[in-house]
Parts: structure tokens; sequence; C-alpha cells
């Protein structure tokens, strides 16, 4: 039995009319042949019972599968991720991200991101410690233990790492040289900000450093000062001077693919565990 429930976008919903290999379940009911299953739950695009699996496990009738029949791909093509390491110590990688790939698995792909292609480049486990937008490039710091991620995410609570972006961006830039937002906290994108507070609403803050015109474009170099979710993206789109490229927020679709002119060029912060300063700049 499947709900139709989710599927404008590929999420099915079923009630396991059997038992046996979920693979078998789902080529019963789905439309799809026994590779293209096989392959979605690889992608752990599959769920049972609220949990992903990634094998083809064995069902009881009147359990619950969730399948995401149309995962968003990333798949890893021609790029030589081992090209992207910055910097690489006994606690941490530094990683010059592509633009177009998550920093981390999805709900419907645990495979095709950046996290795993990295790990597969130092041959080690990595763990997230920030983020950058899928369409945003730049740098990015994985931790190689747990002792440093929950250290360095210390530093990004207490505002003590500095985070600098460049972003070429449509018509003029801002009048205020330090932008104060806030953004109302919900899960959806595009995110909305308003110059007003408003109640459970997360301040944002982000100071323009430089103001370069360009032949074509203008270009800011950005503080970032709090780390919401798409916040460059969002307050610049509030401002009328969106990131070229950025349709989410006010910009002219430029590309096919996702990507939009904002890096994250550069990174400060003192390792938690020894005092070493570190700067990264590209």
């Amino acid at each position: 039995m499947q709900s139709e429930r989710g599927f404008g976008y590929g999420v099915k919903h079923i009630i396991s009319p059997i038992s046996g290999p979920v693979r078998d379940v789902l080529l019963s009911i789905l439309q799809l042949s026994s590779d293209e299953i096989e392959f979605l739950i690889h992608l752990g695009a599959v769920y049972l019972n609220h949990g992903r699996i990634q094998e083809n496990v064995t069902v009881s009738s009147g359990d619950y599968l969730r399948v995401h029949t149309k995962p968003r791909r990333f798949p890893k093509g021609n790029v030589d991720f081992t090209k992207c390491i910055i910097f690489e110590s006994e606690h941490f990688v530094v990683v010059n991200k592509p633009s177009g790939i998550p920093v981390h698995g999805s709900v419907d792909n645990i495979r095709e991101n950046l996290q795993s292609y990295m790990e597969e480049a130092v041959g080690v486990k990595l763990y997230v410690t920030h983020r950058l937008d899928v369409p945003t490039n730049g740098l990015i710091v994985y931790a190689k233990t747990v002792e440093f991620q929950t250290a360095f995410n210390k530093l990004l609570i207490a505002r003590e790492i500095k985070k600098i972006y460049r972003a070429k961006i449509e018509g003029d830039a801002p009048a205020a040289k330090i932008l104060k937002h806030y953004m109302e906290p919900s899960p959806r994108a595009p995110k909305t900000v308003s110059h007003e507070p408003k109640e459970k609403w997360q301040e944002c803050v982000l100071e323009i450093l430089e103001v370069k015109k360009m032949d074509s474009c203008t270009e800011l170099r950005i503080h970032l000062h709090t780390g919401r979710t798409h916040q460059i993206r969002a307050q610049l789109g509030y401002e009328k001077s969106p990131v070229i490229g950025d349709h989410a927020y006010g910009a002219e679709k430029r590309w096919s693919e996702e990507r939009i002119e904002l890096t994250a060029c550069e990174l400060e912060f003192s390792n938690p565990l020894t005092g070493e300063n570190h700067y990264f700049k590209i």
C-alpha cells in the first residue's frame, strides 16, 4: 500500500504487504528495476521504520518503508579531491570546497558529498565542524577526531573563528557597512529576514570590509559575524544586492549547475587543542 503524500518529490510511503528482502518488496510495488532499487539502497535513499538502510535487509509484512525515488545527485565526476586539500594535520583537514556539492550527506543521499569524497582522499573518517551551502565554494574544516570537532564547535559558538567571504553581486553594494537582520527560524529555504526583531527570530550580522567596483559587477569582502544558514545570501538579497547566480534570492539565473559567486576565502582560528594559530586564504 502506498500513500500519495510526497509523490511530487519522488518520496513514496509504503506499508509492506509482504515479508522478504526489501529489494523484492519494492520491486513488487514500484515501477523500478532491480538495479535501480539496489542503487537507491546504496545511496541511503531507503528507510525502514524511520531508520536509513544501506543493505538488502529483510522486512516484515506491515513494516513502514520510505523511499526517495528521485534523490539529488552529486557524482564525483573527474574531480581529484586530493587537490582540494589546503592543509592537513593530525587533528583536522582544511578543504577548498568546489561549488555544487554538499558538505555532508542528505536525507536522500548519504554517499555523494564532500565529506565522503574527502574521507576517501585522506583515508580516515572525518567529522563535520561547520557548513557551506551547496552552491558556495571555499574553505571548510573537517575534524579528524571527535575531540577536535567538539573543541572547534565551542570556538564557533564563542565566535572565535574569523570567516571572510568574497561575494560578487548584482547592482550596487548596500549603503551600510554593517548589516543586521533577523531571520525567521524555519528549516525551509529561501530564508526570510527582516530589519525588525521578532520573537525567536535569529540575529544575523555581517560586516562589509571592502567594496570593489568591477567592469561587470561589484565585489564585496565580507566578515561574517554570525553563521546562520544562507545568511549572506539572504541578507544581500533583502538589500537588493543579491549574489550573482543566486536565483533563490533575487538574482538572475546564469548557470544550469548549482553555483553562485560566493567564496569562503579566508579562515583564521587558534587550534583549540594545541593553541597554534592558523590562517588560510584562497
